[in-house]
């Protein structure tokens, strides 16, 4: 693991094995992650990210390793996929109670927090998905987390509206302080919003910065060179920020993609 063994990580998996029918979907994967460190675990359809989360979780059980959580640890959960019956009449403020207590102050804060107050009291069918996105991020902030669980937090989203969220993650998490751990597809942006990157392919390919992690010859093996070409295009030409509707806004003097590149190199 990438730290000293003295240093307590939020949840850290060690040796974790799962198989199904027989076949190991992760194999003795080492995964942890810390205090305000954003973590991204990439790989390609089919690699075993969900199921790793899942393990984290303990919502599927390893076969073989060790799990150790901080104690008391608080995780705020958003799955990639959430089924709700079109004809159930529920709004966004009835969604965000269930299963909690938030007072009505506390459900305006999260939504603020994320950029949608105006849908609270919006039927929860008439959301964008990007609305949709931030909803179920503003559910998991009601938890007040150590941990926030992304997967795939990006989903049915477009291109500048995920700019956008993955922005807006790294800012809950210069906040709140919590660590992230992100399942995501989408390698360019959400390599370039991470401090460090697991690559993933039923066990741990490689492991480290997003630029070295780029130029690794397992990632290349995986997503070819034309994805660690996409990375760098994005992380040093990438000249503009986007506000919380996904439009291209002038950067700020302390916040410039173009650095992003030089801090994880």
């Amino acid at each position: 693991m990438p730290r000293d063994r003295d240093e307590a990580f939020l949840i850290a998996g060690a040796g974790l094995t799962v198989r199904l029918g027989g076949q190991a979907i992760i194999n003795n994967v080492d995964i942890a992650v810390g205090t305000g460190e954003i973590v991204v675990l990439i790989g390609p359809n089919g690699s075993g990210k969900t199921t790793l989360v899942r393990t984290l979780l303990g919502l599927v059980e390893a076969e073989k390793g060790s799990i150790t959580r901080k104690d008391r640890l608080v995780i705020g959960y958003v799955p990639q996929h959430l089924q709700i019956d079109p004809t159930l009449p529920l709004t966004v403020g009835r969604f965000l109670m269930l299963g909690t207590r938030a007072s009505a102050k506390d459900l305006d804060a999260a939504l603020r927090e994320v950029g949608v107050a105006q849908v609270l009291h919006s039927p929860v069918q008439s959301l964008s998905g990007g609305q949709m996105r931030r909803v179920l991020l503003a559910r998991a902030l009601l938890r007040d987390p150590d941990l926030l669980v992304l997967d795939e937090p990006a989903a049915g989203v477009d291109v500048a509206g995920q700019a956008a969220l993955y922005d807006l993650i790294r800012t809950i998490r210069d906040k709140r302080g919590c660590g992230v751990l992100l399942i995501s597809h989408n390698l360019h942006l959400v390599m370039a919003a991470a401090d460090r990157v697991v690559c993933l392919n039923h066990h741990v390919c490689c492991e480290g910065k997003p630029a070295l992690v780029s130029r690794n010859p397992a990632y290349l093996d995986l997503f070819g060179a034309d994805a660690a070409r996409a990375f760098a295009i994005y992380t040093h030409d990438h000249d503009h920020d986007h506000d919380l509707a996904g439009e291209p806004v002038a950067p700020q003097a302390d916040h410039d993609h173009s650095d992003d590149g030089a801090h994880h190199g």
